[in-house]
């Protein structure tokens, strides 16, 4: 029996997000009408033929629309929207997938890497596909499959995998098939595609051609695991891809102490043994190397592996920790029977916590531990990478394992302004680009960030000068790109920086004076602070009435201190699990370091700090507290890092927190009087066209109790007011604001009001 089909109005769904990912969304009837389950593979049917993921629209969508993405309409051939054919496929799970992409990704995504990050999407030959996981409709069997390939191409790729497009080559069969654990994916031999510009654009802006083969056959990279080889016979020979070239040291800017470290350890242990015989000892080859995901630790092993004359065998471990027990035991073992009869070599192990967790440890990572120490034992250098060295297993530092410990820091400003004139080494700059301004407003940037930033600037630059014979990148196309661009450390981030700066803030003239010293100072010249022997504080508490600007104050902070932000509610870090409020704090500040220099804003700090001993949570914001007392004033320094917390209620945050050292700088943030409330009214208003009769002195002179959001609130209403008017309206006339002051009232509650005021006064002396 034939699957019934329907033919519908392709609708783009630009903001979903499950964007560039092969979903399609379809009204609940019309899922109904095809017999279809959220999750079922579709046939779709436009100018091309091609296959997709289906998932409910919501009930108030169309049932005469499919809801795709730009990359899905392009597969298509209906950019410009078109009739659809839908019909249900079956589920075939493909044998293998081959697939071409830009040089730099085919570098660097290893096949079993790719392949999870196409784990659940429905594959049709010729088709475009992207990095990002198929996370819409996982397996519940693969949600940690498809997490480890998030933050394994984040690492490896950085900011670019988000935007990289690749091209389906071949796949066996060739349409609508399903990629699974048991695809043989792999990059096809020689064959590069268009950059990560725009869906359908080459990185110079221009439309791209469609995908080619260069044979006609589909060339595939060799099984990777034991479910690989139930591939056919009949596939074409396997074909390996030539790893990368190693970088050379002098490439890698800010590693260069890491390098020399490193290339003195295998220098010693691979070519002057002899040396270590005359002495009765030996020497540990295993090395644990940490540092941010994208900050070059892969590309430092291959670098100093050049340097001594020894080849690299990576291998990734959360491709491994996804098999059965039995097969990644005989993984682990045929890798280090490999890599011992490569003569000097180093065994790459990247992300290495998913071989060997520190809170899960199992038989796969005892095998791993005495592969190690086999390995090393056999004269072998063991170097294992991690971004959360937090997570990974203690007893791996034993000193016949992971002896040595180097880690890569997050790059400062001089630092970053040295990685940017590498990468901008071949880039003809136009005269007004300030490499010295760029690396000062990239906080927080890696190095895999700062060529994602200088690789988005050069697209700008080629929309730009499409015709021109020498175009440049100018300081503009960086600007454009920075907007963009965000730092892989900041991806969780949950502050939006908005424009604006403390200048745009009405009022409250000695508290910005008081933040500008506390926050902006510490973070913007800390080489100051060295120089002159002083500590600068570590956190500030705010503190006021409901509504008077506070958390305002810390986006104007944000605006203005070119720093990185993370921003959490005092309620969010709280679990009902034992320790996972204190995990949660631990991390915060473990990102909050590696993004350095770092605003942390803990909004409602009463709800997440309160005063020890008076809970009823079985001791939850106790340990809470403790954890941040940890943070902020422990043994562990916590440089370029402010923290700003803000409350209405500092009668209730814990006074071990108020003390010098922690949150040592309390700023009452007071209600506006009338000179403030006329300049937040001016603030307020100053996009809004107000008619000559509208007074702001004497209103704000008249709006006697009102807060900063009530001020705000006022014009708000006030041009509401003319647009119930007429709709047509120019202008906010002074009558239209007396009309909305019958509508808005002060929020102030006068009791509070005194309390904390009272409160300041104790405060001052």
């Amino acid at each position: 029996m034939a699957e019934p089909d329907l033919t519908l109005t392709a609708s783009l769904r630009p903001a979903a997000l499950d964007a560039r990912r092969g979903v399609v969304r379809l009204h609940p009837e019309v899922l109904a009408a095809l017999a279809l389950r959220p999750g079922d593979p579709v046939r779709l049917a436009g100018r091309r033929v091609t296959a997709g993921i289906v998932a409910p629209a919501e009930p108030t969508a169309s049932t005469a629309l499919l809801y795709a993405d730009d990359l899905l309409l392009g597969n298509l051939g209906l950019r410009d929207g078109g009739q659809v054919t839908v019909r249900r496929l079956p589920v075939i799970p493909a044998r293998s997938v081959t697939l071409a992409g830009p040089v730099g990704i085919v570098a660097a995504v290893s096949p079993e890497m790719l392949r999870l990050a196409l784990l659940g999407k429905v594959v049709t030959a010729g088709d475009d596909v992207s990095l990002l996981p198929q996370d819409v409709l996982p397996d519940a069997a693969v949600r940690g499959l498809v997490e480890a390939a998030r933050r394994s191409l984040a690492n490896t790729v950085g900011y670019a995998w988000t935007s990289t497009l690749l091209t389906v080559v071949a796949a066996e069969p060739e349409a609508g098939a399903l990629v699974t654990m048991d695809t043989v994916v792999g990059w096809e031999h020689g064959r590069a595609t268009r950059g990560s510009g725009p869906i359908g654009q080459d990185p110079n802006g221009r439309p791209a051609p469609a995908a080619t083969r260069d044979d006609g056959q589909a060339r595939v990279d060799r099984p990777a695991e034991a479910g690989a080889e139930r591939a056919s016979a009949d596939l074409p020979a396997p074909e390996i891809v030539e790893p990368p070239a190693a970088p050379d040291v002098d490439e890698l800017p800010g590693l260069r102490a890491q390098a020399e470290q490193l290339t003195e350890l295998l220098d010693l242990g691979f070519h002057h043994r002899e040396v270590l015989g005359r002495l009765n000892t030996t020497v540990s080859l295993g090395v644990l190397l940490t540092g941010p995901a994208g900050s070059g630790k892969s590309a430092l092993v291959r670098a100093v592996a050049a340097r001594v004359r020894a080849r690299v065998r990576p291998l990734w471990a959360p491709e491994v920790a996804a098999l059965s027990n039995d097969a990644a035991v005989r993984r682990l073992r045929e890798t280090a029977e490999a890599v011992r009869a490569d003569g000097p070599a180093v065994l790459l192990v990247t992300d290495v916590e998913a071989l060997a967790p520190a809170d899960e440890p199992g038989p796969v990572s005892t095998m791993f531990r005495q592969v190690v120490a086999e390995t090393v034992r056999a004269g072998v250098a063991v170097v294992c990478t991690t971004g959360r060295p937090e997570a990974v297993d203690p007893t791996l530092r034993a000193p016949d394992l992971l002896s040595l410990r180097i880690t890569v820091p997050l790059p400062d400003q001089p630092l970053r302004r040295e990685q940017l004139t590498v990468l901008t080494r071949q880039v003809p700059l136009a005269e007004d680009v300030r490499l010295d301004e760029v690396a000062a407003r990239t906080p927080g940037f890696v190095a895999a960030d700062l060529a994602a930033l200088v690789r988005e600037a050069g697209v700008r630059a080629a929309l730009r000068q499409k015709v021109a014979e020498a175009p440049t990148m100018a300081m503009a196309d960086f600007t454009a790109a920075l907007e963009v661009v965000r730092p892989t450390t900041m991806a969780a981030s949950t502050l939006e920086l908005a424009s604006v700066a403390l200048d745009d803030v009405g009022g409250l003239h000695e508290v910005k004076e008081t933040l500008t010293e506390s926050v902006l100072w510490p973070l913007t010249y800390p080489d100051t602070f060295a120089r002159l022997g002083v500590t600068p504080p570590r956190g500030v508490l705010l503190y006021g009435p409901p509504g008077c600007g506070k958390t305002y104050l810390v986006t104007a902070l944000a605006g203005s201190g070119r720093a990185n932000v993370l921003s959490v509610k005092g309620a969010e870090l709280l679990s009902k699990w034992v320790g996972e409020s204190e995990r949660a704090v631990r991390e915060l500040f473990r990102r909050a370091r590696e993004a350095a220099p770092t605003l942390v804003f803990l909004d409602e700090v009463d709800a997440l700090a309160p005063v020890r001993g008076q809970a009823t949570d079985g001791g939850t914001t106790d340990r809470v507290v403790a954890a941040l007392l940890t943070e902020l004033d422990g043994v562990e320094a916590l440089r370029n890092v402010v923290v700003v917390g803000a409350t209405n209620r500092p009668d209730r945050v814990d006074p071990a927190l108020l003390r010098p050292g922690p949150l040592e700088r309390l700023v009452y943030v007071p209600p506006p009087d009338g000179p403030a409330r006329a300049e937040i009214l001016g603030a307020a208003s100053r996009n809004v066209p107000l008619a000559a009769d509208v007074d702001l002195a004497t209103l704000g002179v008249e709006l006697d109790g009102f807060s900063a959001a009530d001020c705000a609130a006022l014009v708000r209403e006030a041009a509401l007011a003319a647009m119930r008017e007429s709709l047509t309206a120019a202008t906010v006339t002074a009558a239209h604001v007396a009309a909305a002051r019958t509508r808005v009232r002060p929020s102030l509650d006068p009791a509070q009001l005194a309390a904390l005021e009272a409160y300041a006064k104790r405060q001052a002396g």
